[in-house]
């Protein structure tokens, strides 16, 4: 019998971290880094989840959610500056400071 667990752990993980890249720059674009509460909130809930569960995969990817939530917290922050650097557009409603290179 074939054991399937570590390509599905590895196949959402790998979505998981995919998703979170385009929710990380819409946050940062219409919110800012005012967010960032909300990925920790997600973080503590995926870390329950991963602790009060007894389905293997469910814990394990409740884990990788818990983790990638927390590590979205960091880039946020990183998305900012690469707004700041003109590498990402800006929300013309929020003023990030961006500065100009002359």
């Amino acid at each position: 019998m074939l054991n399937f667990f570590g390509l599905v752990v590895g196949v959402s993980t790998f979505l998981i971290i995919g998703i979170f890249h385009p929710i990380v720059i819409k946050a940062e674009y219409y919110f800012g880094v005012a967010c960032w509460w909300v990925f920790l909130l997600l973080g503590c809930a995926g870390v329950a989840v991963s602790l009060l569960t007894d389905n293997d995969v469910l814990s394990t990817l409740s884990g990788v959610f818990a983790f990638a939530s927390f590590w979205s917290i960091l880039e946020l922050f990183e998305q900012r500056e690469r707004v700041r650097k003109g590498w990402f557009p800006q929300n013309p409603r929020r003023s990030c400071g961006k500065k100009t290179v002359d």
